[in-house]
Order: structure tokens, then sequence, then C-alpha cells
């Protein structure tokens, strides 16, 4: 009996490896159980937007556009790409998080592709992303604003969405890989972040403002996505103003991911 035993085990074959996709998928579902056992992260997820979609309609709209509602058909597509920027950087809080529990040592142990945990808080990111913009559209409609583009505009606009977040989010691995505790992620995201977001055409029309900033305004890649947000809910994209808004996640994405996974690999 023990003879066949043995021989059945020596017969038998070794499980295919889990191809890097099946590993992303697992961390992705665990970046969604987070949603079940942590609850309160969607509180923060569902009131910032909200409340800037409020505050700034209703307080800076009437002085800025004359209306409130001409105001939101200029503002909404910029606070999709706005709330979509400052979402990113919960995956480098989740990064730092995870880091000082040990749990990425027992992640660099197991036999899965280097970048699947990665890859996993990416998907939350992701899901973040959705459910926000989700909201945002919804008080939107609910406030007056209509998308010209219909819902083929607003599906589109969906999906350039978590392109966005995808390639931010590279900023804030890194930074989870290299800042010792969450607080410190969030200081110097938002320190980056700020000025971007802000100094942009989100909220005010470039034309307003000084030559000097104006430059800044227009070349900045926050700006040039909400251009693209802009004309994808009112149905006159061009091809140059997407590819304009695809370029910076792109070139993050190709510069970050590498040194990310280099950054992880020479932890201690």
């Amino acid at each position: 009996m023990e003879q066949k035993s043995a021989a059945a085990l020596i017969l038998a074959e070794r499980p295919a490896q889990p191809s890097a996709l099946s590993n992303a998928l697992v961390f992705g579902w665990r970046a969604v159980l987070k949603f079940k056992h942590i609850p309160e992260q969607l509180f923060d997820l569902v009131m910032t937007p909200i409340m800037f979609t409020l505050l700034f309609t209703f307080v800076f709209g009437g002085a800025l556009s004359g209306s409130t509602d001409t105001y939101l058909q200029y503002f909404l597509p910029g606070i999709l790409v706005q709330t979509v920027v400052f979402n990113s950087l919960y995956s480098g809080m989740g990064l730092s998080t995870d880091l000082g529990k040990g749990l990425f040592d027992r992640f660099r142990s197991l036999p899965i592709w280097s970048l699947s945990p990665f890859a996993g808080l990416m998907v939350g990111d992701i899901l973040r992303h959705l459910i926000a913009s989700l909201i945002i559209l919804f008080i939107g409609i609910l406030l007056g604003y209509r998308p010209e583009a219909g819902i083929p505009g607003v599906v589109a606009a969906l999906l350039l969405l978590p392109l966005i977040g995808f390639g931010f989010g590279w900023i804030f691995l890194v930074l989870g890989l290299i800042m010792r505790t969450p607080n410190t992620v969030m200081t110097m995201a938002f320190t980056g972040i700020m000025p971007l977001v802000f100094a942009s055409n989100i909220m005010v029309d470039p034309a307003t403002m000084p030559g000097w900033l104006r430059v800044f305004v227009e070349i900045n890649p926050v700006s040039l996505m909400t251009t693209a947000m802009r004309g994808l809910l009112a149905g006159n994209v061009t091809l140059t103003q997407l590819g304009l808004a695809l370029l910076t996640p792109a070139l993050l994405t190709a510069v970050l991911a590498p040194l990310t996974l280099w950054l992880y690999r020479r932890r201690n």
C-alpha cells in the first residue's frame, strides 16, 4: 500500500504555476475584501467628492460663471479627474501599511509574479475610481448636469478615468516604498498633488489667469486630462486631446513600474 502511494506521488504531475494575471486577480480580490473589513474607507471615498462638488458648485459657481448650472457643466468633468488623482494616493498608503505589518515580506517569499501585490493595489484603486466617479456623475445629474454625448460619452469617460488613476498610482507606490509611514506618504503626496490640481483648468478658465501662470496651466497634465474629459462628455473630443491626456499616465507607468519593482526587491 505504501509502495503504491509512493508511486502515485512520483507519477503525479506538478500543478501548473499560476499566471501573472491569476496572481494579480487574487491580490485584486484581496483589495476588494478590504472594503468589507474596513468600511470606513468608503466614507472618505464617498463624502470627499460629494463635498467638493456641492461646495464649489454652489459657493463659487455663480461668481465664476454667472449661474450654478453653467458652472456645473464646466466643473463636473474636472472634478472627476481631480477625484481620481486624489484617490490614487491610497495605493501608496496601503502599500506603506502592508510593509509596516510585514505582509510584503511574506509575499516576497511566495512563488508569484513579482508585481502581483502591486497589481492588487491598483485593482483596489480602479474600484475606488469607478465608485467615486459614478457617485459624482449621479450627484451632478441630480443638480442639473447633462452630458451632451449621452451614455457613450459617459462610458468613454469612465474608461479613461481608471487609466489616469493607474498612471498616477505608480507615483504613490514609489512613495509608499520610500517613506516610512502612511501619514508621511499622504503628506508628501498632497504636497505634490495640490499645485497640479488647483493650478489647472478644473475650476477656472485659464484665460482669466495671468500670462505666466496660464503657460503652466495649459501644459499641466491635469489640465490636459480635464480637457479630454470635457470633450468625451460633450461629444467633441479629438484624438490629439485623448493622446495628450494618456501621455502622462503612459510615461509614468513606463518609468515608475520598473522603479517600483527595483525598490521593492532591494528592500531588506
